[in-house]
């Protein structure tokens, strides 16, 4: 992957695969200590303590379609070749939680990328699960919570809505400049 946002994404569609009705996004930076923070929670089915032993190796995936799993291990690869850590715990029946760190002046730390058309894909193309996507860098903050806006549009408007889409796409854009500046 060339850029973190489709980390981000191939992380949160495992959150659906695992059934998650609620899946939370972060990503934080924090300029002056040169640090960048993603994490992806979700509430889905979690994990065998067995599986979440493996869950890094390459060839242990879930998938009948093929041998390999390389979303969680590029992402593992990505944060500490970058100077940065990973994490990931699990628990069956209570969810996953995903963390990596970067060093965001580190050499070989990929860039952001499109992290707001990963966001607007994420909460307009799965409507049965709901998300809350929060980015803060320093003291600027924005959070993205489809629970709050689906109360707003009621019932009968979904997020998927030409107007909503296109309302949803300007303003993530506009807040994400607001707060990373385009440093990420």
């Amino acid at each position: 992957m060339r850029e973190l946002a489709l980390n981000i994404l191939d992380i949160a569609e495992n959150s659906l695969s695992a059934g998650a009705k609620l899946v939370q996004v972060r990503v934080e930076a924090d300029f002056a200590a040169d640090t960048m923070r993603i994490s992806v929670r979700d509430d889905g089915r979690g994990m065998s303590a067995e599986m979440l032993a493996r869950v890094t190796d390459p060839f242990t995936t879930t998938r009948t379609t093929r041998k390999v799993g390389m979303g969680i291990p590029l992402f593992k690869y990505s944060a500490e070749s970058a100077g940065g850590s990973f994490h990931i715990e699990s628990e069956e029946g209570v969810g996953t939680y995903v963390y990596a760190e970067y060093r965001i002046g580190h050499v070989d730390r990929m860039p952001l990328g499109d992290f707001g058309g990963v966001a607007l894909q994420l909460v307009t193309m799965n409507p049965q699960t709901d998300f809350c996507i929060v980015a803060r860098a320093d003291e600027a903050e924005g959070v993205l919570d489809t629970r709050e806006i689906k109360e707003i549009l009621g019932e009968d408007i979904p997020l998927s809505a030409p107007e909503v889409r296109a309302f949803l796409k300007e303003y993530i854009q506009e807040n994400l400049m607001d707060i990373f500046g385009g440093r990420l």
